[in-house]
């Protein structure tokens, strides 16, 4: 794609990142195929095509972005299955990170929408308030349907109250700054794991599992003092500063491990920061040295949790058990870190019966914020999910990220943590899901 940006524009580092992307792209539209909002609604302005075509548009005219924009910017759920699709190697990922922050800084949302915005930043990324919300939203969550009307505000508003859990499970301790000692005399390895924000109010059984798995398996695991959220919540809805503070407060956490006592892995649970965590050196290439170098040492040791167990060669030791999981590929798994194989066949060494669903490579709709900021879309996506989970006659679903497992609960099939059911099968408790998917099958037999 042929670009003008001028000498002026491109002495500035994320232009000049956008223009090598842009001319990467050479219109052939197999981005099309994949894209889960051009699939839903038609549009080309809701396909990666068309979403460069108007980047490329707003960055080189240096005007405001417009609201025509922001709307199919807006749209774009982050899934990248674009990049995997693409035979060009654009990387649409940082095109529309810039391009988010392009846009907050000309923009002007509505009110109601740049309060929603600040409320989410101000919450989510902190693990207490994000607590406290919760529990006023689970007493409101009965009264969802009496949120009338078709505006975006009432849309949103029933979201949230759909998606605030009926009840909290009690505070986990393994989100405390500690090490957990390996067990046994020898010490294989040590990593550091990132507890993350909202995952540790909604599921801190996925911290558990992943202590007790790796120290079974003799890895010293680190939880640092200073560490919180990845910063990619912010990121992705174009809040420069907030994320790059978060980023940094863990680049700090981390590098100080790494020069002291040293560090094998960073340890990631969540797939979604993951992608943003093994992204901090792009994240920082262009802050003073002694940052952007502390960023890309621990973009490269960060993993995700399913790599390091191959790594360290995770084996179970109890039998097979008579259960069918159904794998859902998160998208930041699959197309933000491509990783495909390692959770499958993870589940396979266990001992399950692995299966996937159509259009595996189609996002379940919960993108980070995406799923309180564009409910229908996301409900579209996720109802299409649940179904063609559904149809696997599985007994559970399996997955690697929480913003799909709070995505897509409250399904016909139980849902469950991958690293969960790993953790049973080499000596850990039996997940909750577990029980009720065989509970589920029971009652489902014909009486006797």
């Amino acid at each position: 794609m042929q670009t003008t940006f001028s000498p002026a524009q491109l002495r500035d580092p994320d232009t000049r990142e956008s223009n090598g992307i842009l001319r990467t792209c050479v219109h052939c539209g197999f981005c099309t195929a994949t894209c889960p909002t051009f699939v839903l609604l038609g549009d080309e302005l809701d396909s990666p095509r068309g979403r460069i075509y108007l980047i490329k548009d707003m960055l080189e005219s240096g005007r405001p972005a417009t609201q025509d924009v922001v709307k199919h910017v807006d749209r774009c759920l982050s899934c990248l299955s674009c990049m995997t699709t693409c035979p060009s190697g654009v990387h649409y990922m940082h095109l529309v990170d810039h391009a988010r922050r392009y846009i907050e800084e000309t923009y002007e949302r509505p009110l109601p929408e740049r309060m929603l915005r600040r409320l989410l930043s101000a919450l989510l990324p902190h693990p207490a308030r994000f607590r406290f919300a919760l529990l006023g939203a689970s007493l409101a969550r009965p009264f969802a349907g009496l949120v009338f009307g078709k505006s975006m505000t009432a849309q949103r508003l029933r979201a949230m109250l759909r998606l605030a859990p009926k009840r909290l499970p009690p505070m986990g301790k393994t989100a405390a700054p500690q090490v957990h000692r390996a067990e046994g005399e020898r010490r294989r390895g040590r990593v550091a794991l990132l507890t993350g924000c909202a995952q540790q109010v909604l599921a801190p059984s996925i911290n558990e599992a992943t202590i007790r798995l790796l120290t079974r398996m003799g890895i010293e695991v680190v939880v640092t003092r200073e560490q919180g959220c990845c910063g990619a919540l912010d990121h992705h809805m174009g809040h420069h500063d907030p994320a790059m503070a978060l980023a940094r407060a863990n680049i700090d956490a981390w590098s100080r491990e790494m020069d002291g006592e040293g560090l094998d892995a960073v340890v990631v649970n969540a797939s979604g920061c993951g992608t943003t965590v093994k992204d901090y050196g792009h994240m920082f290439r262009e802050e003073p040295t002694p940052w952007a170098e502390r960023a890309s040492r621990v973009a490269s040791i960060a993993m995700d949790v399913s790599e390091v167990l191959t790594r360290f060669d995770y084996a179970p030791t109890r039998a097979a058990p008579d259960l069918t999981v159904a794998y859902h590929a998160a998208c930041s798994l699959q197309h933000g870190q491509q990783l495909t194989g390692v959770p499958k066949a993870l589940l396979l060494k266990a001992g399950f019966k692995v299966k996937e669903p159509r259009e595996a490579h189609l996002c379940c709709g919960s993108a980070g914020t995406y799923n309180i900021l564009q409910p229908e879309i996301a409900g579209r996506l996720r109802e299409r999910k649940l179904e063609n989970l559904g149809r696997t006659g599985a007994d559970l679903i399996a997955t690697g990220n929480i913003g799909c497992i709070t995505q897509l609960t409250d399904g016909a099939l139980p849902l469950v943590h991958s690293v969960e059911l790993l953790d049973w099968m080499a000596g850990g408790p039996e997940p909750g899901a577990v029980i009720a998917a065989r509970d589920r099958r029971t009652a489902a037999r014909p009486a006797a």
